[in-house]
């Protein structure tokens, strides 16, 4: 029976595009270091089966590039996926990855400014890594205590215990005149 082709991130793809592109990356760490562009071409390989100005197509060889140790080259296509309107998860997802990219090769201030916004987007999985990519943009440019507090603040609901104290004391590492108040 064929396939139904379905939207997705504004692309017609196939769930047996998706699944087999999820276990091509279930099998990456089984790719040495040497072999890496091996596992690029798997991923280059199922990228040729959809439309050539696919967003969906250049975020998946954006990740290649980038889980190989290749920032430099991911980069550019992560920004191409946006500008050609990914958007939805992976498009949050993109922003998260370009975002340690751009940290990656020196542009640490420019993931800041992708990312901020990210922290009033709606609540999703991906929240903890917005935050902890932020935090390291963050700290390479010297902002330390901004990246510690998103990273407490991350942190606290996760707790058995002290969460309303480590929100708190997250909070105040940003706004240290406040006074500490239910902290216990």
């Amino acid at each position: 029976m064929p396939q139904r082709a379905r939207v997705c991130e504004g692309v017609a793809v196939t769930e047996d595009w998706e699944e087999r592109t999820a276990a091509a990356w279930a099998t990456f760490d089984d790719y040495e270091e040497a072999d890496a562009a091996d596992f690029r071409a798997v991923i280059d390989a199922l990228v040729a089966e959809l439309p050539a100005d696919s967003p969906a197509g250049l975020f998946e060889r954006a990740c290649a590039w980038d889980s190989t140790g290749h920032s430099d080259q991911a980069v550019p296509l992560y920004r191409e996926a946006l500008a050609r309107g990914l958007g939805g998860y992976r498009g949050r997802r993109t922003k998260i990855q370009l975002s340690s990219s751009l940290r990656n090769i020196g542009q640490a201030e420019e993931g800041v400014k992708l990312l901020t916004p990210e922290l009033d987007a709606p609540s999703d999985e991906l929240d903890d890594a917005v935050r902890a990519t932020l935090a390291l943009c963050l700290a390479d440019l010297g902002r330390e205590r901004e990246g510690l507090s998103l990273v407490i603040a991350a942190l606290a609901p996760h707790l058995p215990r002290y969460q309303r104290s480590m929100a708190n004391y997250a909070r105040l590492l940003v706004q240290p005149g406040e006074q500490l108040s239910g902290a216990r």
